[in-house]
């Protein structure tokens, strides 16, 4: 399983950046994105930033990464997941055939 960070920048001098997620910075290649601006929303994965986040999925991707956390602690993770529970889970759209 991968599993990328969503990571703020920090600055940026359009081939690096300095990122931060949960109060821990480091640097990361931003190559393969367009010039991303300071305050942008990216996921990193080994330290590279693949592509931009909108602050609901970076929201929904923090909280996956800390029900992960919880789960594996044995501690109570629906808290986490609230957009998922209690709803049947959905094809991706290129795979449904309405």
């Amino acid at each position: 399983m991968c599993l990328g960070l969503p990571m703020t920048i920090v600055e940026t001098d359009g081939i690096s950046a300095l990122c931060t997620y949960r109060g821990e910075q480091r640097p990361v290649s931003v190559l393969l994105l367009s010039n991303p601006p300071v305050g942008a929303k990216v996921l990193v994965y080994i330290d590279t930033a693949i592509r931009l986040l909108d602050e609901d999925e970076a929201r929904l991707i923090a909280n996956a990464i800390e029900g992960l956390s919880a789960a594996l602690d044995g501690e109570d993770c629906d808290r986490f997941f609230a957009d998922l529970i209690d709803r049947e889970p959905q094809l991706p759209e290129h795979l449904r055939s309405d």
